[in-house]
């Protein structure tokens, strides 16, 4: 039961704290949510408060009541709080007559927090790039040096408008003998919430014009054309790419190239929170080739990755994995044989940048030396992560532990002491309500304990209400809400903590409310889960 409660604790009900505010269900019809707005306001309204100081939180409170019922009382609004909570409110949804559907406005939301992600990382000027630095063994030991070649690339993209892009690029690579760039300017255009249209132009090794435009075909599907001139050799080059999501998690693509190197380009990938694969299947003018590639997510921090390709000059496989050592920075490590050699590749990723170092071991490949090179740093990773790595994440995620009990215990006092001050407002009801129930022998909450599941059960051993506790007396809001009829009723995939008066003493922490209340001048008890709904009194009583 307990672990059912933790769980409910992490994954209840979403997009229920305006039911929660109100003390409606979710199911609520505009009548009761009509009632309920006129209970709560009557009581908040900073006009009923002569106090300054509670006037200041009835104002707070009030706002938050008239937000709710705003937003409940439109059949539009609620059916998106419903769908996608205040986020998909905020998204600056636009509705039209054809918007009708929960699953219309559920599709329309998806498109617009696609290109919203879209326009994050479009915004503003966001520098991306990578650094590769090919490095040989062999050539060292021979003396020439250990290093074969470097290759950069860079592009700054900047945000002219809402609608207007601009991005430059550059690319320099350099061997032992030789080297040279190419400069790209990008313009870009959103004709549309469904299509838009590139500009690029470069100059150096490979000086081209060009143009792509893309659409949205469907909330699934999307095309692209791109149409090029070389300057270098005069050949015209066109590509017609279609784009399926064929689910919520994998997509898939077909490419269509005309022109120097004509072909067709089968490709496929899925994307979820633990695993991400793909692979594609390539043929065009002069040779054959596929691609597969996977990665799984082994921890929080960890992920493992295996890729292979193989075509009329190329055959390898990598295998390696990488470890996320901060927000942004995740570093990787992979082994790779194949007719090119064997290789170890290091690799920094920050942002949008990357840092690539491929270090060929031999050009040769010896099944001995093979072993060796993949044995041999596998076994130094596990004992520097043994010895080294793993203690020192284990003090500083001890350490991370602690400012955030620190800070989730400031938290805790500032929802506390907001909860005390709305329950001071919902006091002269509450007093009067409870009064007019023990002239008719009527429903009377005499405690009521919101918090830490164990705690509850412990209330007999301890009843103090502080901060550290995780428990909080609600005695005073849930006899505001008996009914004139004598009836106190919450309601089901409604987290209480939402409700006007109440607030989480222990956040990630299963909760329970425990009512101790008289009826009919006799006394009960009763214990209720965090989304569970409560109804006193129960029949029979």
């Amino acid at each position: 039961m307990m672990g059912d409660e933790a769980a409910a604790a992490r994954t209840g009900p979403q997009n229920r704290e305006l039911y929660a505010l109100l003390n409606l269900s979710p199911e609520a019809s505009d009548e009761e949510i009509r009632r309920a707005y006129r209970q709560w306001a009557q009581v908040y309204h900073p006009d009923k408060s002569p106090s300054p100081l509670m006037k200041e939180v009835a104002e707070e409170n009030f706002k938050r009541i008239c937000e709710a019922y705003e937003i409940l009382s439109d059949e539009t609004k609620r059916l998106i709080y419903d769908l996608y909570g205040m986020e998909g409110l905020a998204s600056g949804l636009e509705l039209g007559p054809r918007l009708s559907k929960a699953e219309e406005i559920k599709e329309e939301l998806q498109r617009i927090k696609r290109r919203e992600e879209e326009a994050k990382k479009m915004a503003h000027f966001m520098p991306t790039g990578s650094i590769v630095f090919n490095l040989s063994m062999p050539s060292f030991l021979e003396g020439d040096g250990i290093m074969r070649g470097m290759v950069m690339a860079s592009q700054v993209q900047s945000q002219l408008s809402k609608d207007d892009a601009v991005a430059i690029a550059g690319n320099l690579a350099a061997n032992q003998r030789s080297g040279g760039g190419i400069g790209t300017v990008i313009l870009r255009r959103q004709l549309s919430p469904v299509s838009s249209i590139e500009f690029v132009a470069s100059t150096g090794l490979q000086s081209l014009i060009g143009m792509q435009t893309t659409r949205q075909l469907s909330i699934h599907s999307t095309a692209t054309i791109n149409i090029s001139k070389s300057f270098s050799d005069g050949s015209i080059n066109l590509t017609n790419t279609w784009t399926r999501q064929l689910s919520e998690t994998s997509s898939g693509n077909i490419e269509l190239a005309l022109g120097m190197r004509s072909g067709i380009t089968v490709g496929w990938k899925k994307r979820d929170e633990n695993v991400s694969a793909g692979g594609d299947l390539k043929i065009e003018t002069g040779g054959l080739g596929a691609s597969a590639r996977y990665t799984r997510k082994l921890s929080s921090k960890s992920h493992g990755r295996i890729a292979a390709r193989i075509g009329s000059n190329a055959l390898e496989i990598e295998v390696g994995g990488g470890r996320k050592i901060s927000e942004f920075s995740t570093v990787r490590m992979m082994y790779t044989i194949g007719l090119k050699g064997v290789f170890w590749k290091l690799e920094l990723h920050r942002g949008g940048q990357k840092l690539i170092v491929p270090v060929l071991l031999s050009a040769y490949i010896s099944p001995v030396f093979a072993t060796g090179a993949f044995i041999v740093p596998t076994s130094l990773y596990f004992l520097l992560k043994k010895f080294v790595v793993k203690p020192y994440m284990q003090k500083r995620e001890k350490r991370k532990a602690l400012e955030n009990t620190e800070k989730t215990y400031g938290k805790v006092r500032e929802a506390r002491a907001s909860a005390e001050k709305a329950q001071q407002l919902l006091q002269n009801v509450a007093t009067r309500k409870k009064n007019r129930q023990a002239e008719t022998g009527g429903l009377i909450v005499t405690k009521a304990l919101y918090g830490d599941a164990k705690a509850i059960e412990k209330r007999h051993e301890h009843m103090e209400e502080e901060v550290d506790s995780g428990v909080i007396d609600v005695t005073v809001p849930m006899n505001f809400l008996v009914s004139d009829s004598g009836e106190l009723k919450l309601h089901e995939g409604v987290k209480k903590s939402g409700i006007m008066g109440f607030c989480d003493p222990c956040p990630d922490q299963p909760k329970q409310l425990y009512v101790a209340y008289t009826y009919n001048s006799r006394t009960f008890e009763a214990i209720v889960g965090d989304f569970e709904e409560l109804v006193i009194p129960q029949a029979g009583q």
